[in-house]
């Protein structure tokens, strides 16, 4: 008898600060299309304070997560932007660590905003890449190209611009995980344009 196909996981990460549209719309769509998503707070009391000052509680700390952290598991980690939540997330050695495991196992990574410029390309996960992000921000990036389109998808890497590039970006991330007969009816359900 055939096992039924596991679960794809996706982790998001989520430090005060961080831009709640583009924290909520993945974790939404995500779970609408069947993928297992965990959100971790940095907070030791597992509740990360948005961007706009809404609250979301987490299933799990980062301190917890990283202790039974094996990469096998995970298919995606994603990271919301928005300020001071990227900048956080950046000064989190854990997170350097698990996003750097993950990317050597091929795992999607998932960054949008502030997210790609500040948590990403400081760790070198930007390097000969082409990418996007909030307008403005690429600035310091040199060894990365660019694009102004509102998703990017570059081998494992998918990047997007802001709160508006939310669903399209979350679409992405669903269909590089489930295919682009998930992604559509995902979109489709909640009126997404892609």
């Amino acid at each position: 008898m055939e096992e039924p196909e596991k679960a794809k996981k996706a982790v998001i990460f989520l430090a005060d600060g961080f831009e709640e549209v583009e924290a909520v719309t993945p974790i939404d769509f995500l779970r609408r299309a069947g993928v297992d998503v965990v959100v971790v707070s940095l907070n030791d009391n597992g509740i990360s304070r948005g961007s706009h000052r809404i609250s979301i509680v987490a299933d799990v700390t980062l301190a917890n997560f990283a202790k039974g952290f094996n990469a096998d598991e995970w298919d995606a980690a994603l990271l919301p932007g928005g300020m001071p939540g990227a900048s956080n997330l950046a000064a989190s050695k854990t997170i350097g660590v698990i996003l750097k495991t993950l990317a050597e196992k091929s795992a999607l990574i998932a960054a949008i905003c502030a997210a790609p410029v500040v948590v990403l390309y400081p760790m070198g996960l930007l390097a000969g890449r082409r990418f996007t992000c909030y307008p403005g921000l690429e600035k310091p990036v040199v060894e990365a190209q660019r694009s102004e389109d509102d998703v990017v998808i570059d081998g494992n890497f998918i990047t997007s611009r802001g709160a508006g590039t939310a669903g399209a970006w979350a679409a992405a991330i669903i269909e590089k995980l489930l295919g682009e007969n998930t992604a559509g009816k995902i979109t489709a359900s909640v009126l997404v344009r892609r």
